[in-house]
């Protein structure tokens, strides 16, 4: 536990912004093969810049897919849908490069197909879940409100109450803690794309009155920071300012820099994939810990062999937190909570077309009902597996 008083920020960007876009195209797409075929392995990644998408990986399904439909839906969906933004989707040209995937990988992740009987994980790799008791969803502070600006960003600009906003932004907060518990927004950055026929100081007024204060009005103070469109413009935005890529903001997608992470981004991949669904059931081990008050703080790493079923690794750090031992919370996951790639699968039901929504403004802390990793039901049975210990 960390004593005194310390600032901590996190980032996040809106779905206009080129990776968030690309994340979503990529995960648009797997999406449109679970609708058809649940059981369709998927490992896509876009890359955009000005005028072009480039859709790329291994995909093994029993469906069709039109790739450009796909694409140019998304890109009309997130805003993109004007000519004078320097990109557009009609516009824009779209690029496929898409194979099978590698029958090495398949009879590993197929039930029965490889050296083991069971469904083997698609990939070695370690992966983290966390969760803290600082907010509502369990999440920290900081990426909470991250979020919930540039998701209110976006919702300002698509119902056109401010129409000189475009698609992509930006944001960033800083809290204040005080011996591990937030007391106070210290900085709040946020940038967003518009017309060139708008003002520094409009824009500056309307986002403090329109998203800022009604996001952050109870953190902040009169000793509160706030920079807006800093750099004085952001006409220029999107693919036509920035490269995009798919998986390039990963710890917006998790918890803003709390915690650890392992490396894997998660859109565009098939629950198979243990990068994704390993995550998610060690952000739902997270979660259920720390709902449960065994914990205050409680962070997950799982990690894994290709091809092989059961993770080869299982670490909680609760960061002196925990109320029972730490070695015990690991025997009450192993008992409780599903490890094992198909029974990840299975329980969080993740062969559904559920993707191309997580991969906006985080895959964590949200209510939605298809977010099934965020479900506090194992909270009971942890608190009685617990009792002995407390």
């Amino acid at each position: 536990m960390k004593k005194g008083r310390y600032l901590f920020s996190s980032e996040s960007v809106t779905e206009g912004h080129p990776d968030k876009m690309c994340d979503q195209i990529s995960d648009a797409i797997l999406d449109a093969a679970l609708k058809d075929d649940p059981n369709s392995r998927v490992a896509i990644e876009t890359l955009t810049k000005t005028g072009f998408v480039m859709v790329a990986g291994e995909m093994t399904t029993t469906t069709y897919i039109d790739v450009q439909e796909v694409v140019r839906r998304t890109i009309k969906e997130i805003g993109y849908d004007n000519p004078e933004f320097g990109f557009d989707y009609q516009g824009t040209g779209v690029l496929s490069a898409i194979s099978e995937q590698s029958p090495d990988i398949s009879q590993g992740v197929t039930k029965g197909a490889g050296l083991h009987k069971e469904q083997g994980a698609g990939d070695q790799g370690l992966m983290f879940g966390y969760a803290c008791d600082e907010t509502p969803e369990l999440m920290p502070l900081s990426i909470v409100l991250a979020h919930k600006l540039t998701k209110k960003l976006a919702q300002i600009r698509k119902s056109k109450k401010l129409t000189y906003l475009r698609p992509d932004g930006k944001s960033q907060v800083t809290v204040e803690y005080l011996d591990d518990k937030p007391i106070r927004v210290d900085s709040v950055v946020l940038a967003t794309q518009h017309s060139p026929k708008v003002s520094h100081k409009r824009i500056s007024k309307d986002l403090m009155k329109h998203v800022i204060k009604p996001v952050c009005g109870k953190w902040i103070d009169k000793n509160t920071k706030f920079h807006i469109n800093a750099t004085g413009a952001f006409i220029l935005g999107g693919p036509v300012a920035d490269a995009g890529v798919t998986g390039r903001k990963i710890i917006v997608d998790t918890y803003g820099g709390h915690g650890s992470h392992g490396g894997g981004a998660f859109s565009g991949k098939d629950p198979s994939k243990v990068d994704r669904s390993a995550s998610y059931a060690a952000r739902y081990i997270a979660k259920n810990i720390v709902a449960a008050k065994l914990a205050k703080r409680c962070e997950v790493q799982l990690a894994y062999a290709i091809g092989v079923a059961k993770p080869v690794s299982i670490l909680i750090d609760t960061d002196g937190t925990s109320k029972i031992p730490e070695d015990e919370l690991v025997k009450l996951v192993v008992d409780n909570f599903p490890l094992k790639p198909e029974d990840i699968i299975k329980q969080l039901k993740l062969k559904r077309p559920i993707y191309r929504k997580t991969a906006s403004y985080g895959h964590f802390g949200r209510t939605d009902p298809d977010f099934t990793w965020e479900f506090l039901d194992k909270v009971e049975v942890l608190k009685k597996g617990a009792q002995s210990f407390l």
